[in-house]
């Protein structure tokens, strides 16, 4: 049975970018998916800056989204960097998830919102993953899994925030942009509520 680019595609819109929550196919990562007869696949991608420190973590997930799927042969990812990847080559989900979240901080009311986890955190093999109640899986890295579990409705936004500028010694003020959206797209992803 020939495994389809279609098949692919949908395997790895349960990848998601370690460092931005949505999938390596809604941010455009994936710039071509090859089939050879016997099933090998040959995956050009790239990243959303060169140097990227998650990039081994990244094409390790990869491999791990599509290693269910029935006959496929040898996965090979070659990282490429032209072209340069751009916002322009994200989804038009993606960038409505990203450039929608704007006036969040409007919406939920950072001293009174606690992010309430949803669904469940399963490891499987090197990799892990969010699933939510629709049993929707979403691959994460360690530092996503334990900022969901840190939503356990008891702190609010505020302190979330708090809470990891000082675990990741920053200055507020640069994470509570990225924390806020995080929220969001978990909230979108019916894993957190408020």
């Amino acid at each position: 049975m020939q495994v389809t680019v279609e098949q692919i595609r949908d395997a790895l819109k349960k990848c998601m970018d370690p460092e931005i929550p949505l999938s390596v196919v809604d941010l455009g990562l994936i710039y071509g998916i090859d089939i050879n007869e016997r099933n090998d696949v040959k995956i050009k991608m790239t990243m959303t800056t060169r140097g990227c420190p998650l990039h081994d973590t990244l094409v390790r997930d990869v491999r791990n989204a599509l290693k269910d799927l029935k006959g496929l042969g040898d996965v090979n990812v070659e990282i490429v960097w032209d072209p340069p990847w751009t916002p322009d080559r994200m989804s038009e989900e993606a960038k409505a998830k990203i450039y929608g979240s704007k006036n969040l901080r409007f919406n939920l009311d950072l001293d009174k919102a606690k992010p309430l986890k949803q669904g469940r955190l399963e490891r499987h093999d090197d990799a892990l993953a969010l699933y939510n109640d629709a049993n929707q899986g979403f691959m994460i890295n360690d530092a996503l899994a334990e900022f969901w579990n840190s939503c356990d409705g008891t702190k609010t936004l505020n302190e979330l925030i708090d809470l990891f500028a000082a675990k990741l010694r920053l200055p507020r003020i640069d994470i509570e942009k990225e924390v806020v959206e995080l929220v969001k797209q978990l909230i979108d992803a019916n894993l957190l509520k408020t």
